[in-house]
């Protein structure tokens, strides 16, 4: 952890562990992938308690609330300390999960009926 007010983005993300390393942090963040209190974040902006963001990865999408501030990786356990997820993410992933679970299952590529199926599943859920 780390004494200072505020900790470069990139290297916050690192440190908390959402990204294996710091390049792909960057790369996240500057493809939009990174909001900060609803705006498109930079790698160089600085991180402060408080600070709301919206993370997306791959399919999932967080929103967290910056708890503490580090710029060293440490153990997950530490990691997890550095933030706390909001409960309307939580829920909105959980609810996403179950949509994915409930889609057909495919082996290989979907035959016509299938897509069809796909389709209005989609159209359903929307």
């Amino acid at each position: 952890m780390t004494t200072d007010n505020s900790v470069r983005l990139d290297k916050w993300l690192w440190a908390a562990r959402f990204f294996k390393t710091r390049s792909i942090a960057k790369d996240a963040i500057d493809g939009g992938k990174v909001h900060c209190d609803g705006v498109k974040g930079k790698a160089s902006r600085a991180v402060t308690v408080g600070m709301s963001l919206k993370i997306r990865q791959g399919s999932h999408e967080k929103t967290v609330i910056v708890q503490s501030l580090s710029d060293k990786r440490g153990p997950a356990k530490i990691a997890q300390e550095l933030y706390q997820e909001t409960a309307e993410s939580i829920k909105n992933r959980e609810t996403l999960a179950l949509q994915r679970q409930s889609m057909p299952k495919t082996e290989g590529k979907p035959d016509k009926r299938q897509r069809r199926q796909i389709h209005r599943f989609k159209r359903e859920n929307s």
